[in-house]
Formats: C-alpha cells, sequence, structure tokens
C-alpha cells in the first residue's frame, strides 16, 4: 500500500512540474568588434538590461560579461540564451587586461565602445537609453571601437 501512495504522489508531482514549467523562447546576440589599434590583451564584452546601468565605469551593473582574445585586430563573442528584451552592449580594449577602464585625466587610455554610439565625449556620454537595443531573435551587431 505504501509503495501505491509513493508512486501516486510521485506521478501527482512529476505532472505538476512539468505543467508549470514555462518554455521561454531565447535568442543569441552575437558582437564584433573590428579595427583595434593592436592584438594585445583582450576584449571586455559587458551587456547589460536595465535601464540606470550604463554608464558602468566599474563594470558592476552588467547582467552578463565575457571576454574574448583578439585575432587580426578583431574580437567576436556570442551571448546564448537571451529572452526577448532591451538590451545595450560596452565593450573594453583591455591592453593589459586589469579588467577596469583605465583613464588619463577624464578620457580612456584603452579603446571603449558601445551599442548605437560612433563616437563619445563629454557632451556625448553613453546611457542605456541611447545604447538599447531589441533582441527578439538572433541578432548581429557592430560596434566601433573608440579611441582617444
Amino acid at each position: 500500500m505504501k509503495t501505491i501512495i509513493k508512486l501516486i504522489l510521485t506521478v501527482i508531482f512529476a505532472t505538476t512540474a512539468i505543467s508549470s514549467q514555462t518554455y521561454t523562447k531565447t535568442y543569441s546576440l552575437t558582437v564584433h568588434v573590428t579595427d583595434l589599434k593592436s592584438s594585445k590583451g583582450v576584449v571586455q564584452f559587458s551587456l547589460y538590461n536595465t535601464n540606470g546601468t550604463i554608464p558602468d565605469e566599474k563594470f558592476k551593473k552588467y547582467y552578463l560579461q565575457e571576454k574574448s582574445k583578439i585575432t587580426g585586430n578583431s574580437s567576436t563573442i556570442t551571448f546564448k540564451n537571451l529572452p526577448e528584451g532591451e538590451y545595450a552592449v560596452s565593450i573594453l580594449h583591455d591592453e593589459n587586461q586589469n579588467g577596469k577602464i583605465d583613464k588619463k585625466w577624464l578620457y580612456p587610455t584603452e579603446g571603449v565602445g558601445f551599442s548605437n554610439m560612433t563616437s563619445i565625449n563629454l557632451l556625448n556620454r553613453p546611457n542605456f537609453k541611447k545604447t538599447k537595443f531589441k533582441v527578439e531573435a538572433n541578432k548581429q551587431i557592430k560596434i566601433k571601437i573608440i579611441y582617444l
């Protein structure tokens, strides 16, 4: 009798677990950066999905982050299993591989880049609203590296 009760409970719990699962479609985002000034170091790709997270100079507010080797002065990374939504990407050509944006005065001494931006300055600073884009299918984007 105990075995039958255990079997019935197992079937009930398994059925409940299966029916309560939600199947969310996910997508891939491939990010390309070219025209790096050298093949020294790595490229750090930071992905954001929340308003107010960019700028993130200390890299503490990102959703996902990956580093990629540089080949032929370019680098590519693919973020997988992303739910549909709005995202923004920032990149750092981290030549000394210390994981931070090195600066002289107010300006980065290493290359940086942001989705939807081809230049930055004191009057044109990146933020999530300027850099966001939608992911509703598998997507590829190219980001311009900026050296100041």
